[in-house]
């Protein structure tokens, strides 16, 4: 079986082969973290799809984000799921040990063209291509404005010293409201935040693929982490919190239990479903400025789906004819993908070019706005071998600090100590 490609599908979108090439009923498999609503959704887009290829049999699994990374590893090769999302900050490591397959040339000349260079940088080990990038996430400021009213405070804070001090004034102990909430209890909760005020403090996690913890930049942000907690603007007893519930965190945000926090775009449906009307008593704005930093910015990473490189022939081409469908602008309403109209349902920003100008009203709205705003500053999370054990490893020691086990002079020596030794570990 051979992918047939029209030329210019850019524009048309991809077209695919018709159903009679297809010799045999080809079963494919679909595993991702999405919740059982947006599994919904997509399983009725492999449905649309099997409309007019009724050989090919798109089946969707779901297992919780923290087990996803884990399912991919252990069930590599032909027994694995044929279709996989994964954060973009694990291909290094699947590619690597030949988990997944290279995208074939008229796919990666597809998303080469329809998608940002960076975000297909992302989606790339190497210089070549591994998946279809689907969502991109940003963090910003996201504050209740009913709480900010009662404080006095009249604007989001620019900067930290601004910060600090709004944070102060929102921190009310005896009725159990904190300033600002931290994340603890889940790797990319913890360091995501940490990492938007770094980048805004001008500094950055890894450069040259070595670490830089030990700058002016991060040791100002361990700082920043230990004066709120010393201040009792955050209490880290709030914080506790996972990537599919977020947990007693939201709940507390939620609640009016905390002022402000620092979160990515796509938690837009929790918060919404967790709050109803009072949802729009909140607002969002970029991330504030640091003593060392020139202007707002954010870590942004992105998703991406895979295919398994264990999958038979026939089972791999039939998967990325569905992905190529599946993210092609002839599969959504309005010149629109399916993949960012499912995206979209969870507030979730998609990354193709035409699929951002199909859903420019929806992201022009109070909430997404200000993440759309921060889009063109933010630094892409680090890609490199090694990484979620950095992450992970960065979690602990920004927890510690959180509780007082360490001190922001610790906590900075131990981070960098601790990177140094996993990045020249992988790197090998």
């Amino acid at each position: 079986m051979k992918l047939a490609w029209i030329k210019g599908a850019l524009a048309a979108g991809i077209a695919l082969l018709p159903s009679a090439v297809w010799a045999q009923s080809v079963n494919i498999s679909y595993l991702t973290h999405w919740a059982p609503e947006t599994v919904a959704l997509l399983e009725q887009a492999a449905k649309d799809f099997s409309k007019d290829h009724p050989e090919v049999a798109v089946t969707v699994r779901a297992v919780p984000f923290g087990d996803l990374l884990t399912t991919l590893r252990s069930q590599g090769g032909g027994q694995g799921a044929t279709i996989a999302g994964i954060y973009d900050l694990w291909l290094p490591e699947l590619a690597r040990d030949k988990l997944v397959a290279p995208a074939p040339e008229p796919v990666a000349g597809e998303v080469k063209g329809a998608w940002p260079a960076g975000v297909v940088t992302a989606a790339s080990v190497g210089g070549t291509l591994y998946g279809i990038p689907n969502e991109i996430d940003v963090y910003a400021l996201n504050y209740n404005k009913a709480l900010f009213k009662e404080a006095g405070i009249e604007a989001a804070p620019k900067t930290w010293d601004e910060f600090k001090d709004a944070a102060a004034k929102l921190t009310k102990k005896d009725a159990g409201q904190q300033g600002f909430g931290m994340i603890n209890s889940w790797a990319a909760g913890v360091v995501h935040p940490f990492s938007s005020l770094l980048v805004s403090n001008g500094g950055e996690l890894v450069s040259d693929g070595k670490p830089v913890l030990d700058s002016k930049n991060a040791g100002e942000t361990f700082e920043l982490y230990e004066d709120l907690i010393k201040a009792g603007s955050s209490d880290p007893a709030m914080g506790t919190a996972d990537a599919n519930t977020t947990g007693p965190f939201l709940d507390n945000f939620v609640s009016g239990k905390t002022g402000m926090i620092i979160m990515a775009n796509w938690w837009e449906s929790a918060v919404k479903a967790g709050m109803g009307d009072k949802f729009a008593n909140i607002a969002t704005a970029p991330i504030p400025v640091g003593p060392s930093g020139d202007k707002p910015r954010s870590i942004s990473y992105s998703w991406m789906t895979v295919v398994n490189a264990g999958a038979a022939e026939a089972e791999q081409e039939a998967a990325w004819d569905f992905l190529a469908w599946l993210n092609s602008p002839k599969s959504g309403p309005n010149g629109a993908s399916a993949m960012a109209d499912i995206l979209m349902s969870m507030g979730i920003l998609p990354s193709r070019s035409s699929d951002v100008e199909a859903f420019k009203d929806k992201l022009g709205s109070e909430f997404l706005s200000g993440y759309v705003s921060v889009l063109a500053d933010a630094k892409p999370f680090p890609v490199v071998l090694g990484g979620q054990e950095f992450s992970e490893s960065l979690q602990q020691t920004i927890e510690a600090l959180q509780y007082g086990k360490v001190s922001a002079t610790e906590a900075q020596t131990n981070a960098q100590a601790d990177a140094t030794a996993i990045l020249e570990k992988d790197a090998k």
